[in-house]
């Protein structure tokens, strides 16, 4: 039987989700502990490979067994450090914890006050201009070409982004970006060149030709820890 589950954790303890030799991660912790519990090995399947130091509120994975699953989700959570296993579900035989998926959203946070844990937040002393941000987020609304946008060699850097939201409470600036897929790196270069946009460094002028690959520019890449995977939708 086939089951999927949602798990979330503290990017900081992990180099990543992604299965690793001699690197704790995520999906080798949580393959252990369902080994351990369930007595047979168990192999699992993400939604997405978070890079180290990323962080999740709402991964997914899925993995088979034929052992029983009672209390399967109080069991894991009594052994497993920095994971927490949120929700435990059977699915259909045809479910894939990544292919399945309709969309992702992810949400970034960024410190200006510089009090905050910089294992969390990505602290930035600066005052970033909000409706500059606002508006140049705009533009990447919408099916995209996002190679400018990417890390590493695709066949295809086509992709479409249905919502992003950027609000400030107190001193902290939250970006939240759903869409149907995101490509390494691209939800932190996207606000890599928003916080330059903030900074008064870059104008969206500078995105449209980014975008529209009449350049081949490229801008920071936003730092991991203030990046979360929030929700994924099937």
């Amino acid at each position: 039987m086939k089951y999927m589950m949602v798990i979330a954790y503290d990017g900081s303890k992990f180099h990543g989700f992604q299965r690793q030799k001699n690197l704790r991660n995520v999906q080798g912790e949580l393959e252990k502990a369902l080994t351990n519990v369930l007595q047979e090995e168990i192999l699992i399947k993400g939604a997405g490979r978070t890079d180290a130091f990323v962080h999740a509120k709402g991964q997914v994975v899925h993995f088979e067994t034929k052992k029983n699953v009672t209390n399967l989700k109080k069991k894991l959570n009594n052994i497993l450090n920095d994971i927490k296993v949120k929700k435990i579900k059977k699915v259909n035989d045809d479910f894939h914890a990544r292919h399945s998926a309709i969309s992702k959203t992810y949400l970034y946070k960024i410190d200006l006050s510089g009090q905050k844990d910089s294992r969390y937040y990505n602290v930035i002393k600066n005052d970033l201009n909000l409706k500059e941000m606002k508006k140049a987020a705009s533009i990447f609304l919408g099916t995209h070409d996002f190679r400018n946008f990417v890390a590493g060699s695709r066949d295809d850097y086509h992709s479409t982004i249905t919502s992003i939201k950027i609000y400030k409470i107190h001193h902290v600036i939250y970006m939240k970006f759903t869409g149907f897929a995101f490509y390494r790196y691209m939800v932190r270069n996207l606000v890599g060149a928003l916080i330059e946009v903030g900074k008064g460094k870059v104008n969206v002028n500078l995105l449209n030709e980014m975008l529209k690959c009449e350049t081949d520019k490229r801008l920071p890449t936003a730092s991991p820890t203030g990046l979360y995977l929030l929700k994924i939708r099937y």
